[in-house]
């Protein structure tokens, strides 16, 4: 009786579980890909800033301008 319920119990068991050879195989990264999108969000957010510290500048040089 004991065989039964294990082999019933491991059939349940192996589709919840996932082989760990499986993850790894199926998963490849390439280093410069990821490289290159770190690279580019460094420059997407340093173009951001500047567009921001220039909007800013421009509204204070006009807020100064209307009130003086």
């Amino acid at each position: 009786m004991k065989n039964v319920f294990s082999s019933i119990r491991d059939k349940m068991v192996q589709k919840y579980t996932l082989n760990d050879e499986s993850l790894y195989e199926k998963k490849s990264t390439n280093i410069n890909v990821l490289l290159n999108r770190v690279r580019m969000d460094q420059k997407i957010e340093s173009r951001k800033k500047l567009l921001f510290t220039v909007a800013i500048s421009t509204g204070a040089l006009l807020f100064g301008v209307i009130i003086f």
